[in-house]
């Protein structure tokens, strides 16, 4: 038997599992573990989260495609070790874990392949198929190294060097995640509407999470703004790139984050400046911001992060010296 995952939305992949009287359902999750049918338990997989993940199926397609990325990586591992899926061996789970750090993995994309791999399991248990949950008790190293030294913020320069080469469609775009701190694909969401640069606010409705919010624009993003509605807003001049066109509800013309990506990366290497991705220009936010108010509440806030605890591991931080002024009159 060989399931190969419908391309529809969420709920229609569900579909074919979901439909099925829950004896069948068991029967062929049985047998698609027996015969590590890697296209048919992704699609198990997928199934699972739709009905039983926290988000059902508002689960974002990026999560998605994590969860399946990761139980397609975990499913290949398991058929090259011939591991029982349904009876698994009590040391598989850390046994896999092993692996991915051997292979030089860092300890926090370990972790992400770890949480696929349990929600196939999560999904093998729903389906009736076993009672296995070899990943419950299995441990991932801590990293101890700060986010922001991993993966840090652009500089000053940096940004400057690529605004200065950058179309208006890109130099937007990096005002957005640098100042506004806007994740990739709440920019990429934004419509006309949600932009209202005389108030100096940003309506991003498609938040993590589902979570709205109301942002603040930078005196610089403003003006970024006004010049790039002038240009492309509703009722100007069609500027068409593959599927979307500017002159619609849509602020960009890129239809995906691998456009986006694209177009960025080609002002990035007209300035001689490496790439390190969107997140780097929201830790440029992060950090500047924090360094200007000290007040990490505000920080998370702006860049629309439930915990304070995620802007201080891996978004802003304070300058070594922050405290010298204040300890001056000691």
């Amino acid at each position: 038997m060989t399931l190969v995952p419908f391309g529809g939305d969420l709920l229609a992949q569900s579909r074919a599992w979901t439909n099925l009287h829950d004896d069948e359902l068991r029967r062929r999750a049985v047998q698609a573990a027996g015969e590590k049918d890697i296209p048919a338990l992704v699609s198990l997989t997928t199934a699972y989260l739709a009905q039983q993940g926290a988000s059902g199926v508002l689960t974002s397609p990026r999560t998605v495609e994590a969860y399946q990325l990761g139980a397609r990586q975990f499913l290949e591992y398991a058929t090259a070790q011939a591991l029982n899926l349904l009876r698994p061996h009590r040391h598989d789970a850390q046994g896999y874990i092993g692996h991915l750090l051997a292979a030089g993995r860092k300890p926090a994309g370990v972790q992400l392949k770890v949480a696929a791999a349990a929600c196939l399991y999560r999904a093998l248990r729903w389906a009736g198929a076993t009672d296995a949950d070899p990943f419950r008790d299995a441990k991932v190293p801590k990293d101890r190294t700060s986010g922001l030294v991993k993966r840090p913020p652009y500089t000053e320069d940096e940004l400057a060097d690529v605004i200065e080469k950058a179309d208006v469609h890109a130099k937007f775009l990096l005002f957005l995640t640098a100042h506004a701190g806007l994740r990739i694909s709440e920019a990429l969401a934004l419509e006309w509407t949600d932009l209202d640069e005389a108030a100096r606010r940003i309506h991003v409705r498609s938040g993590k999470g589902r979570k709205e919010r109301i942002v603040a624009m930078s005196s610089s993003l403003a003006r970024a703004t006004r010049h790039y509605r002038a240009l492309y807003g509703l009722g100007g001049p069609d500027h068409t790139d593959g599927k979307r066109t500017t002159a619609s509800s849509a602020v960009f013309r890129y239809a995906s984050v691998m456009t986006a990506r694209y177009h960025i990366e080609k002002a990035f290497g007209a300035a001689g400046v490496h790439f390190r991705g969107f997140h780097a220009g929201r830790k440029y936010a992060g950090t500047r911001l924090l360094r200007q108010v000290k007040d990490f509440g505000r920080v998370a806030a702006h860049l629309g992060h439930e915990s304070v605890d995620t802007t201080r591991r891996g978004y802003a931080s304070l300058a070594a010296d922050d405290l010298k002024d204040d300890l001056a009159g000691w």
